[in-house]
């Protein structure tokens, strides 16, 4: 029997844009078109990535003069204040991940090629409120990271030693 580890969905009121919005309302700061281009770039599909991923996307998009390296360190770091992205480190890199309309959950780290696998467990819930109502601790939130090596790492680190090629 298979257990069921993928996420669900979340209902949210706003879009991403409108939510950076009014976040930066709430400071105010201006909505520019850089900010408003990064946030539809961000949302358009669900992958994790890091700044330079997000800025060769960019460049690609619309040209390499219209956007700045600051410009997009800004704009992530209010992506991430705002609840929009998570940010993560992983051996030294900072990866974000969609957190505003996304379910908690949590990941499987491959250390050989950067892969993440998202899932969702009742189990791992459970035990993280079972040790929070145990602390008399109120919890909010985890993140938990499983490193490893995953099935295309293993198969081809197996079929690649040399003294299997002699």
């Amino acid at each position: 029997m298979s257990q069921d580890y993928s996420l669900g969905t979340v209902e949210v009121a706003l879009t991403p844009v409108q939510r950076l919005e009014e976040y930066l309302q709430s400071k105010g700061k201006r909505v520019t078109q850089q900010r408003r281009i990064i946030v539809e770039q961000v949302f358009a599909r669900h992958e994790h990535f890091d700044a330079d991923d997000l800025l060769a996307q960019l460049r690609d998009l619309i040209g390499p003069k219209k956007v700045s390296r600051p410009t997009v360190y800004r704009t992530l770091t209010e992506l991430v204040e705002a609840g929009l992205l998570r940010k993560m480190t992983l051996g030294g890199r900072s990866v974000y991940e969609h957190d505003y309309g996304y379910p908690q959950h949590d990941h499987l780290h491959c250390t050989k090629c950067d892969k993440l696998i998202e899932f969702s467990s009742d189990e791992v819930k459970k035990i993280r409120d079972d040790v929070g109502r145990e602390h008399q601790f109120r919890v909010t939130g985890h993140r938990l990271i499983i490193t490893g090596v995953c099935s295309d790492c293993s198969r081809s680190r197996r079929t690649a030693r040399p003294h299997d090629l002699i």
